[in-house]
Parts: C-alpha cells; sequence; structure tokens
C-alpha cells in the first residue's frame, strides 16, 4: 500500500470531535504550564531580591528616644563586615506605608501622634544567616536595647511556600492533561479501529500489514492532533495575554516579577508539538495491541 493506503478507511469516521478535545487539552495546558513557569519566576526574583536583606525596628514609644537608638544603631552597624548597604527609612516613608489602613489626618483627629517604629533597611552582601543576624544584634542591642531585628526572607516565607505549592500543583495539572489527552486518543483510536474492523481484515486480506494500517490511524491522529494543537495555542495565548494585562495593572513588584521569559514562550510554543507526538505515538502504540489482538 502507498498513497492510497490512507484512503481505504473512511477519515470522517476516524477524526469526529478529537480535533476540539485536543484543542481544549492543549490550551488548559498552556495555560497551567505558564502559570507554574510565572510562579517559579517570581519566587526566584524576589528570593534574589530579598535574600541579603535584613530590617532593624526601633520599637520605641517615644519619638526623641526612638530617633536617637536609630541613628546610634546605624553608626553602630555600618561599619560591620558584609554591609552592602544601610538606609534608614524616612518618616514620609513610613506614612505612606500605613496610609493605606489608617489612612491621612490621625493625628490631628485623636491629638496625639501614632508611635510608629523607625526602620533601618539593611542590605547584606550574602545571604542573612542566624550568624550574621547574631553579629548585628550584639552591635546594636547595647545602643538601641529596643530594637528589633529580622531577615526580610523570614516575613515572605509562608509567602513563597504557597507560591511554591502553587507551582507544583501547575506542573501536576499539566502531567494529568498529558495523561488525559494520552487516553482520549486511545478511546478514540479503539472507536475507530471498532468501526473499522471490516476494512481492516480486508486490507489484511490484501495482504497489507498491521504496521501499514497503524501508521494510517497514526497519520489522522497526526493531522488531527496537530489542527487541534495549533487552535489550543492560540487560545491559551489570548487567555496568557488577557491575564498578564489583569495583573500588570496591579503594579505589585512580586507580580511584575512573574512576568515570563523568552525561554517559557519556547516551552509554551512546544506544548502543541509535544501533544502531537504524544497523540501519534498512543495511537500507534493502541492500533498495534489492538491488531495482535484481533487477528
Amino acid at each position: 500500500m502507498g498513497r492510497g493506503e490512507a484512503e481505504l478507511i473512511p477519515q470522517g469516521r476516524m477524526s469526529g470531535p478529537m480535533p476540539w478535545v485536543i484543542a481544549i487539552m492543549v490550551a488548559m495546558t498552556a495555560i497551567a504550564l505558564a502559570a507554574g513557569l510565572a510562579l517559579g519566576n517570581a519566587v526566584s526574583a524576589a528570593r534574589a531580591e530579598i535574600e541579603g536583606g535584613v530590617t532593624i525596628q526601633i520599637v520605641e514609644p517615644r519619638a526623641d528616644l526612638r530617633a536617637k537608638q536609630a541613628k546610634r544603631a546605624v553608626a553602630a552597624i555600618k561599619d560591620l563586615p558584609g554591609i552592602a548597604g544601610l538606609r534608614l527609612v524616612p518618616q514620609t516613608e513610613l506614612d505612606a506605608l500605613i496610609e493605606p489602613w489608617l489612612g491621612t489626618g490621625i493625628d490631628d483627629a485623636t491629638g496625639t501622634a501614632i508611635p510608629v517604629p523607625a526602620l533601618i533597611d539593611v542590605r547584606l552582601d550574602r545571604q542573612a544567616t542566624p550568624a550574621r543576624l547574631a553579629a548585628m544584634e550584639q552591635a546594636v542591642m547595647p545602643v538601641a536595647p529596643s530594637a528589633k531585628i529580622d531577615a526580610q526572607s523570614n516575613w515572605l516565607k509562608p509567602v513563597f511556600d504557597a507560591m511554591v505549592s502553587l507551582q507544583l500543583l501547575a506542573m501536576v495539572l499539566v502531567g494529568l492533561l498529558a495523561l488525559a489527552l494520552a487516553a482520549a486518543v486511545l478511546l478514540a483510536a479503539r472507536s475507530a479501529l471498532g468501526a473499522n474492523r471490516d476494512t481492516i481484515e480486508i486490507v489484511h486480506l490484501l495482504g497489507g500489514t498491521d504496521a501499514q494500517v497503524a501508521r494510517v490511524f497514526q497519520r489522522s491522529i497526526g493531522y488531527d492532533a496537530a489542527g487541534g494543537g495549533a487552535v489550543g495555542l492560540v487560545l491559551a495565548m489570548v487567555v496568557i495575554f488577557a491575564l498578564g494585562r489583569r495583573f500588570a495593572g496591579l503594579g505589585a513588584g512580586l507580580v511584575d516579577n512573574g512576568a515570563l521569559i523568552w525561554s517559557d514562550w519556547l516551552l509554551l510554543a512546544l506544548v502543541p508539538l509535544l501533544a502531537t507526538l504524544l497523540a501519534m505515538v498512543t495511537a500507534r502504540l493502541t492500533v498495534m495491541h489492538a491488531l495482535r489482538k484481533m487477528l
């Protein structure tokens, strides 16, 4: 059998809704993969940014003592080894940080100023280890007894853990969708094989081999998967771009760090190709196995 081998089995009876099923599977897989990649980028960028960050709070209710202790703390740690940057956060920035929660004009309304801790932003040249935090505490506590020293990574650890869990969930979903695609192809191949059983028996009587019959099904599924995969990728890109614009409007640093890079887009472009390959291999193995049991 040559070019006419594909004409022996009606293609319409083999395809059915398969291209649309594959399109939906590819779209969902690409969206889940994009979500996992974006979460991974956000976590990696945020960790790199705050890995060496340390915050010193001067929790002193009296403003004059708070200002003095903050200046003494800055002087005590500025010459410590491994200090890459040091900044006493201005009061205007602190007011801007609490304004979304407390609003403005609180002092005028209550008649008293709200005691906001002084903040010192420290940047280390390496990771903020417990030993380095202990060294900073030994230098700061004698001159600023109301100081509290924390690594910035500790604050966001629950957030990072949650994002990593969501990333793993997205990757598991990608795997489950791949299995679902293979299962759908398997059922479609078996259904088409049963519908064309009489034709296949005639092909065998004429000297056709199992491999030639399997190639017909493999080619048909391959065309369906390629077309459906292309449609699914387009649908996924529309959703990804729409969600990207929505999240970009938030203006949050952690969200901005989750932007996809060129290698991520390359992986997304490979999704329909891998789906087509998976569908063709599944169809061939399914048909070959069924033919051995049939004859």
